[in-house]
């Protein structure tokens, strides 16, 4: 007999566990499947133990400049690679442990192993053991996340070539890097080896760096990124790449098509993801898939009734924000087909979903670019303020970056904020809520911004795209 469920959440990581505990607070019978770690690829492999080991690269990078806050520092300054990465590994551990803690604060089945959907409303469970378990719901939500894709002629080794997952755990310094793709998670890593001694190359097939991003911000963060020492190559390609005992040995094709071998000690591959929806009975239940992911409507309901889907498996962005807000959507989507009258789910506006990069400096944006902005058709205002001109940045020793905001001329909105400076991917957050609440540019020229701040800025730069900009 299966165990009977309300909701089964198949994959524990930030779209996943949010949405079982949500369905846990709104009275529902919860069960989550996991294979490896609660917490998932972001807890423990991702977003929250990069940041810990590009905590260690900021400290260091402070050290090295102690004398410019008028301390003195004796003895060399160096990385102890052991150690940083132990730390990290000690955060991630922690917050794995603090999942574990919520699935019993909420009443959680916690069920590990792997998960395959066998039926409607059925999943089976292998543990590590060989044993399975049969469980049942009324609804199952899918959020088995992605993984890093291979480059198609080299496969990671883990000794040579990494993955995010083989850069976080390193058995040695690399001498020098190669960064193959410029993205938040390249350039992240590229970042934090930058600052611990490593020559950094990094290897962009598009025409700028972060190429998501607004062009200005690309502009000033690829110069910022030379200037700290890094090799950076756009509009190039890696045509080959061999690994042996000593390093690695790429043959890359410039912007002007010439192409070079070089050699490096280690590799880095960030050419994007693969949606993890394979081995999990997706086929066999007819499930919808477009372009390797799992299709769902705006509240995560796939095309079988009572299957949703949430997270990375389901399509860009690849966020794990985004992902939980999804899971919220969909535990309360759920709550209400199952008669909850008190909740009213809400579809989420992929435009007002904020990405962030935590490199040195930070980059952090959200709306549309200004190329985006006029190629939609908008008539626009662009408001911009530095660094330099912020007092608290200045007493911090972080003059280098400065804000941008994209307005529509004729109505005000705020179509796009874009940042690159210290601690941006703390400030961002205002416009997201400023744009998600659809204010305009009288409500953040109105509002008070405390001083001394770097949230100063934001006020500043929304005076700029009005001509009303007061320090500069």
């Amino acid at each position: 007999m299966a165990d009977q469920f309300d909701v089964i959440v198949l994959g524990s990581g930030p779209g996943g566990y949010v949405a079982a505990i949500r369905c846990a607070q709104l009275g529902l019978k919860t069960a989550i499947v996991e294979r490896e770690n609660l917490g998932g690829i972001c807890l423990n492999w991702g977003c929250i133990p990069t940041k810990a080991l590009l905590r260690s690269g900021e400290m260091l990078h402070h050290m090295r400049h102690a004398d410019s806050f008028g301390l003195v520092a004796t003895g060399e300054v160096k990385p102890d690679l052991g150690k940083i990465v132990g730390r990290s590994r000690a955060v991630a551990k922690q917050l794995n442990q603090g999942v574990g803690h919520l699935m019993k604060k909420n009443k959680i089945a916690v069920h590990m192993g792997t998960g395959r959907l066998t039926a409607p409303g059925k999943l089976q469970v292998a543990a590590a053991d060989g044993k399975t378990t049969d469980l049942q719901a009324r609804h199952i939500i899918v959020a088995t996340g992605a993984r890093a894709r291979d480059l198609p002629f080299a496969k990671a080794d883990g000794k040579r070539i990494w993955t995010y997952r083989h850069a976080m755990v390193p058995e040695e310094m690399p001498s020098e890097l190669l960064v193959i793709g410029s993205g938040a998670i390249g350039i992240e890593f590229a970042s934090f080896y930058n600052d611990c001694g490593a020559k950094v190359t990094v290897v962009e097939m598009l025409d700028r760096i972060v190429p998501v991003e607004d062009a200005e911000i690309s502009a000033a963060l690829q110069k910022s990124l030379e200037k700290q020492g890094m090799t950076i190559l756009t509009s190039a390609g890696v045509e080959s790449l061999a690994s042996d005992g000593k390093g690695v040995a790429a043959k890359i094709k410039a912007k002007d098509g010439k192409v070079a071998e070089q050699r490096f000690s280690h590799a880095i591959v960030a050419i994007g993801i693969v949606h993890n929806i394979e081995g999990i009975g997706l086929e066999e239940l007819g499930v919808g898939v477009e372009k390797g992911r799992i299709t769902i409507d705006p509240y995560g309901r796939t095309n079988v009734p009572g299957l949703w889907a949430i997270g990375d498996v389901t399509g860009a962005p690849w966020l794990a924000h985004k992902a939980s807000h999804e899971g919220i959507i969909a535990a309360e989507s759920i709550a209400k087909e199952l008669g909850n009258k008190d909740v009213h789910p809400h579809t989420m506006d992929v435009s007002n979903i904020p990405g962030c990069t935590y490199c040195h400096p930070q980059v952090a944006s959200v709306g549309l670019t200004e190329a985006k902005a006029k190629e939609a058709g908008y008539e626009v205002r662009i408001g911009k303020f530095p660094f330099i001109g912020n007092g608290k940045a200045i007493a911090l020793g972080e003059t280098e970056g400065f804000i941008k905001t994209v307005f529509d001329a004729k109505t005000g909105e705020l179509l796009g904020a874009h940042m690159i400076g210290a601690e941006v991917t703390e400030l961002i957050q205002g416009y997201t809520l400023g744009k998600t609440a659809e204010l305009v540019e009288e409500d953040f020229i109105n509002t008070v911004y405390p001083h001394p701040t770097l949230s100063e800025m934001m006020h500043e730069s929304v005076l700029g795209a009005y001509a009303r900009v007061i320090h500069i």
